[in-house]
């Protein structure tokens, strides 16, 4: 029993001693490492012809006046929905036409759909909720003839409310799809 305990504490010993040498580099090549100091110039990008697409331009006025403009139908940018649905309603169709006809006229001008809901529900099923109305209106628009590279759909569940209050009319106004342009996201 004595020289069992012994033989184990010498073993468990020269075990530690094994684990803690350091690794042979003998017959061994360390890997290139790649020099990424030099930026887009060593990337082969030439960074003075990329040029950013903004719905604003350099100085703040907008580069498309009707999607700021009150008595244009493009300023008005959400599609509600109604509780626990992400089917697009009748009266937001000429909405989602109007968007649709402007994208297909400017192909470079991309879109952010964030998709919302109001409070009620798991965070999971609000994510997942929010998620099936921005795609409804991404797939609404693709089918208007928009390039589906012009369109983002994202959810943000209940995370970006419009309206805190625990009313219906407060709930209704959060189950929305905001339609985002470049520049504005």
């Amino acid at each position: 029993m004595k020289y069992t305990r012994i033989t184990l504490s010498l073993i468990a010993v020269g075990l530690l001693a094994a684990c803690s040498s350091s690794p042979s580099t003998e017959g061994q090549s360390g890997a290139a490492v790649e020099d990424r100091s030099s930026g887009a110039a060593s990337s082969g990008v030439d960074s003075s012809r990329v040029v950013p697409v903004d719905a604003n331009g350099a100085s703040g006025k907008s580069a498309y006046p009707e999607l700021k403009d009150p008595k244009s139908i493009l300023s008005k940018r959400s599609v509600l929905f109604d509780y626990n649905s992400y089917v697009i309603k009748d009266e937001y169709r000429s909405l989602v036409e109007a968007h649709a006809k402007f994208l297909t006229s400017h192909p470079s001008v991309k879109m952010l759909i964030q998709g919302n809901t109001d409070e009620r529900g798991s965070r999971e099923y609000n994510l997942a909720l929010g998620q099936k109305r921005s795609d409804a209106v991404k797939k609404a628009l693709t089918l208007l003839g928009v390039s589906e590279s012009q369109l983002e759909s994202v959810s943000l569940g209940e995370e970006k409310p419009s309206c805190s209050d625990a009313s219906e009319a407060c709930w209704s106004a959060n189950r929305r799809g905001d339609m985002l342009y470049s520049g504005e996201f």
